[in-house]
């Protein structure tokens, strides 16, 4: 197997990626910084982000095979990020309440030896449940929104105010990987040898 670096900070991101590839992996972090560029479309945006990102930890390493993800939740046509503080979160929370709403991962696969970036993005259609004020505040104190892309995590307790999917249950956590997998068949990157 390739050395596989995962560009990220995310535990989730680390929890499905060692569900495809074991401890086969590697943890680098990118130092790039996510600036919004207002002519970009948000799936754009998102996978410009991951490019940026899997480019900057890539300068780090010889050889490899680089991911790197990012994500975000569209609701109305607004991007929600990570709302880091309780009162945004209830904000978010209130915003997205009986809503369909996208959950958008842009991802980067950067293959170091073969000189080869692919970049693509994933959507996933998310309904979430009529939430009263009193559900949101008791969500809110859990702590679990505010390192949430849209103040929810679907693989935790936030996944009783999700009524359904449409699409890449994982994508919705933070790494879609039937897409990852797809990418890496490209690169001739067998998931299944890992072990």
């Amino acid at each position: 197997m390739r050395r596989i670096i995962l560009a990220s900070a995310s535990p989730r991101r680390k929890e499905l990626l060692k569900q495809l590839l074991g401890d086969n992996f590697e943890v680098y972090v990118s130092s790039y910084e996510e600036n919004p560029v207002p002519d970009l479309s948000p799936e754009f945006l998102l996978i410009r982000h991951s490019l940026e990102k899997a480019r900057d930890v890539a300068k780090y390493f010889e050889s490899g095979i680089i991911i790197a993800a990012d994500t975000s939740v569209l609701c109305n046509g607004e991007v929600l990020g990570k709302p880091h503080t309780t009162d945004r979160a209830k904000e978010m929370l209130e915003q997205l309440s009986g809503k369909t709403v996208q959950v958008i991962t842009g991802l980067t696969v950067l293959d170091i030896d073969g000189g080869k970036e692919i970049s693509e993005s994933e959507v996933t259609d998310v309904r979430m449940k009529e939430m009263s004020e009193k559900e949101i505040e008791a969500y809110v104190r859990t702590g679990e929104p505010l390192d949430k892309a849209g103040a929810f995590g679907i693989q935790d307790k936030g996944a009783v105010l999700v009524e359904r999917i449409e699409g890449d249950f994982f994508n919705v956590v933070g790494l879609p990987l039937f897409r990852l997998g797809r990418i890496f068949e490209k690169l001739g990157v067998l998931v299944f040898d890992a072990d």
